[in-house]
């Protein structure tokens, strides 16, 4: 009997153990289960994280891709990029030997013969060609954009392509302003490669670009920076300035030589560099390549450079200036001193005391960037203007004119006896009578005011920084043909008193 309860208990065991690994292996599959359904949910977060990353990281790839093609593109452009080599007039050498007998006779008008020892003064020499710059080919037709001062005064221009080849070049036309110039190959060749413009006003702060040139006569040397900087202006070197800063390696040479994006479109001329050794110390400087091509085109196609004209005349703003025209803290502009009769100023109504703030979607704080805002564009542009009236911003659409307009405008303009108490310690004035007017060529466009014929040094009229022969228009913005009408407007107590000037064929804004 205990022997088949014994059976049986171990028969249960049996069973026992045999389910148990069931249920534990049920266990383990339903653990797996749930662990795969976690890791597949981590996966697919990761996958999430991996589709939506940051811009700067995809922006990374990017550039680390065309980094990696960077030899590519380098050689299919480099074909593009030449040297410049100019020969100058032939220049007349000094003797190489005088005999001091030829110079008593010829002092002393005594009939001259040459001494045995002397020679005769050498006929003009043919200067030798020199490598001195470099050149981008634009056009398959043979058109070469360099710069202005790399081939200014030469007689002979001689284009050095990337494989050996020398072909005579001439000068299509020259923009000092801008220091661009327009070449164009004689007789050239049917396999010439041209670069593509790409978009400067694209480019972003710290994006990769490839400079290519002749640095030092060493042809097609290629070097590797970022863009620094964009819009440099007041850097002095020009009378338009928009510079792009580049750390990319420029030397002597490189001048007209190419500045590339990655994609081997041409961003920039290369034109600069600021050093005190004479080579790359990190800051070089192109001509952004929307200008390049506006300055080109209009070399090739009219022989000159039409430029926008606004028709103002403009100061800084100052922060005297600012308090004495009412101005928020802050504000930031130029002030208009002067509006041209005619002008597209004039005709969308800009007066004087207006701050221009923007134009074109650039924003303005100084004088020079105006001028190059509105000089950069072509005539006829519609451009955005805002600026500030008694406190209220303003926007107006304005067509641009041409700097030809300007030039006539310019061309029929020129810019001082009863004398009164003006009411200011040192300050001596008169009316702007007929006579004033005729014997300092005022033009009938200034309707009247006071002269300053007299200041008195170490007085209070001394710290207005006014001059003899400046004429008074208006004082605190009232106008002021008499003296009396100027001693009414001015106020001793107010901080800034606002005058109105006319200077130098110009109104300006001055204050104390």
């Amino acid at each position: 009997m205990w022997k088949r309860s014994l059976v049986g208990l171990v028969a249960i065991l049996m069973i026992m153990g045999c389910s148990q690994p069931e249920a534990k292996s049920e266990s383990s599959n339903s653990s797996n289960d749930e662990e795969s359904a976690t890791t597949s949910a981590q996966e697919d977060r990761a996958t999430a994280r991996h589709d939506v990353i940051p811009a700067s990281m995809a922006m990374a790839d990017d550039e680390m891709e065309a980094r990696l093609r960077l030899p590519d593109v380098v050689e299919r452009v480099m074909p593009s990029v030449v040297g410049v080599a100019t020969q100058l007039p032939a220049r007349r050498q000094a003797p190489t030997h005088r005999s001091p007998l030829d110079d008593f006779f010829r002092d002393f008008g005594f009939p001259h013969h040459p001494s045995p020892h002397s020679r005769p003064s050498p006929q003009p020499r043919e200067q030798p060609l020199r490598d001195v710059g470099s050149g981008v080919i634009v056009d398959t037709s043979g058109v070469v954009i360099t710069n202005h001062h790399v081939i200014d005064n030469a007689e002979r221009i001689v284009i050095n392509l990337s494989d050996g080849r020398e072909l005579d070049a001439v000068v299509e036309g020259t923009d000092p302003e801008s220091d661009i110039a327009v070449l164009r190959i004689e007789d050239p060749p049917d396999d010439l490669q041209a670069i593509a413009f790409g978009d400067s006003d694209a480019l972003r702060l710290g994006e990769s670009v490839i400079a290519i040139g002749n640095p030092f006569g060493l042809s097609g040397t290629v070097t590797l920076g970022i863009i620094s900087a964009k819009g440099r202006a007041g850097v002095g070197l020009l009378d338009y300035e928009n510079f792009i800063q580049t750390d990319a390696a420029i030397n002597p040479g490189n001048s007209g030589g190419a500045l590339l994006n990655l994609d081997g479109e041409l961003v920039g001329i290369n034109t600069a560099i600021l050093t005190r050794s004479g080579g790359y110390q990190g800051v070089g400087f192109a001509i952004p390549s929307n200008m390049a091509e506006m300055v080109m085109r209009g070399l090739l196609e009219d022989g000159r450079v039409d430029r926008g004209w606004l028709g103002v005349v403009i100061q800084s703003l100052t922060p005297a200036l600012a308090e004495a025209l009412g101005l928020d803290e802050g504000v930031d502009g130029v002030v208009v001193s002067d509006v041209q009769r005619g002008s597209p100023a004039e005709e969308v109504g800009i007066e004087r005391g207006d701050v221009i703030t923007s134009i074109a979607g650039r924003s303005v704080s100084t004088a020079q960037e105006l001028r190059n805002a509105v000089g950069l564009r072509s005539p006829g542009d519609e451009v955005e203007m805002r600026y500030i009236r008694e406190g209220v911003e303003q926007r107006v659409s304005v067509t641009l004119g041409s700097n030809q307009d300007m030039q006539a405008f310019l061309e029929g303009r020129t810019p001082g006896d009863p004398r009164a108490d003006s009411g200011i310690e040192g300050l001596t004035l008169r009316p702007l009578d007929s006579e004033m007017r005729r014997r300092m060529s005022v033009p009938d466009a200034v309707p009247g005011g006071v002269v300053v014929s007299d200041i008195e040094a170490g007085t209070k009229a001394s710290r207005y920084n006014l001059q003899e022969g400046d004429i008074i228009l208006e004082v605190n913005r009232r106008p002021v043909r008499t003296v009396e009408e100027f001693a009414a407007a001015y106020e001793p107590e107010r901080p800034r008193n606002l005058f109105l000037l006319y200077r130098d064929g110009a109104t300006i804004f001055l204050t104390q």
